[in-house]
């Protein structure tokens, strides 16, 4: 066998999958620690030599894919509006190392999303996270209890002693909160999906709420909420017999409607009672203040950067109007639309909106619960993009266009063009 043979038999095994898979989350979603211990560069050249790795992998199960279904039209669109922004930027490098920043974890999510099935991906998603959660727990065990000292490299502030809040490797309280409810969803479907039994899912989804805990993320309660909400309304739908499971769904959609309204409506109250009043204040004038620069360039934004970038306009200028230091809009859609604009932002929403349908419908007919994954993630990531803007960054990003590519798999105008080539009927497949 020659070593070319062996390299390819490599590359397309299952356990190199594995293996890639979590090498690949456990670098996405520790890609704060890593820029920080080390520098941007470094996580640009570990993210970079993963693409590599994913770009073989995929050409040696090019066989098993197909071209039509590879990515969401609709992401490719994103990312063609962001592509095109470099014309009419600021600042063209910068938009440039944006827009590689954005496709490189684009392109790792696809990878991932092609070489593992959906329990799969959560199953390794869940190892990863139990990794990083520990050693997060451990640093601040070292840093507020055992050494009294904030470890400032990392963010930690050391304030575990005191009750949090606590940020863990993950740079700040409220993205600690987000991965925290992350993994509370995938431990519990791990358990539920009898893939991981109740000694190491119990001590998993403890770990994961006692961080989530400490973390005093008001963000937390909110995503807990929704999650929450989401869950009984799609077992709801899941146990309806199949002939009226289409009325149930009107039902709970002008039900989530009335609740929105309802939230809008007793805003003040809702916070107030999380106690984040200030933070809500912040983000108001924030928000307020990015309106008038989007005002100036409704349409194409002014240009694309991800987070953003120092020194550059409009967001130097922004920080120096608040007389702040903000390093985001703290929401993901305000981010887009002063990056790219309206065109960018109802591309953005197309993406995830058609991913939360395409997803739910299949956890709708389908009766494992690994299914229900996928929109209870999207949920979180909706939701979440409504105080920060993680869902545009790194292991946000990474996250949707997973989440989008995995919807898309089983629900797609694709799926009917290759059963047309390949005379398949195209199907959700039986329940199971």
């Amino acid at each position: 066998m020659t070593t070319g043979r062996r390299l390819s038999d490599l590359l397309g095994s299952a356990e190199f999958a594995r293996a890639y898979t979590i090498a690949v989350l456990t670098a996405v979603f520790s890609s704060f620690a890593i820029e920080h211990i080390a520098s941007r560069v470094t996580l640009a050249t570990i993210v970079a030599v993963l693409c590599v790795f994913g770009a073989f992998v995929l050409w040696v199960r090019r066989e098993e894919l197909s071209l039509l279904r590879i990515a969401p039209s609709s992401l490719l669109a994103f990312l063609a509006w962001a592509a095109v922004s470099i014309a009419w930027t600021t600042d063209k490098s910068e938009t440039a190392f944006g827009w590689m920043e954005l496709f490189g974890f684009a392109f790792l999510a696809i990878t991932v999303g092609h070489i593992r099935d959906t329990l799969q991906t959560v199953r390794a998603l869940g190892d990863s996270l139990r990794f990083l959660l520990l050693v997060s727990l451990g640093l601040e065990i070292l840093s507020g209890v055992l050494l009294d000292m904030p470890f400032t490299f990392l963010g930690i502030q050391g304030d575990l002693a005191l009750g949090g809040p606590v940020q863990g490797i993950f740079g700040s309280r409220n993205m600690l909160g987000f991965v925290t409810v992350i993994a509370l969803i995938t431990f519990v479907v791990e358990w539920r999906s009898q893939s991981l039994n109740a000694r190491v899912a119990i001590p998993s989804i403890a770990l994961a709420a006692l961080l989530a805990f400490f973390s005093a993320s008001p963000t937390v309660l909110v995503l807990a909420a929704a999650v929450g909400v989401v869950a009984v309304a799609l077992a709801i739908v899941r146990h309806a017999p199949a002939e009226r499971r289409t009325a149930v769904q009107w039902v709970l959609g002008v039900l989530v409607a009335l609740a929105l309204a309802a939230a809008f409506a007793l805003r003040h109250v809702i916070i107030a009672l999380l106690d984040a009043g200030s933070d809500f204040s912040i983000r108001a004038t924030l928000w307020n203040t990015i309106l008038d620069f989007v005002a100036l360039k409704p349409v194409e934004g002014w240009g694309w950067f991800g987070a953003w970038a120092r020194g550059e306009f409009p967001f130097t200028y922004i920080n120096f109007l608040l007389d702040d230091h903000h390093q985001s809009a703290l929401n993901a859609y305000f981010d887009v639309l002063l990056q790219l604009g309206t065109a960018g932002l109802v591309l953005f929403l197309l993406f995830g909106g058609i991913a939360t349908v395409r997803s739910w419908l299949v956890a709708s007919a389908r009766r494992s619960v690994v299914y229900a994954w996928t929109p209870l993630m999207l949920v979180t990531l909706a939701v979440e993009s409504m105080f920060e803007s993680f869902t545009i960054v790194a292991a946000g990003w990474f996250m949707l266009v997973l989440c989008a590519l995995r919807a898309g798999q089983t629900r797609s105008w694709r799926e009917n063009i290759d059963a047309a080539h390949t005379g398949a009927i195209p199907t959700l497949g039986p329940e199971r």
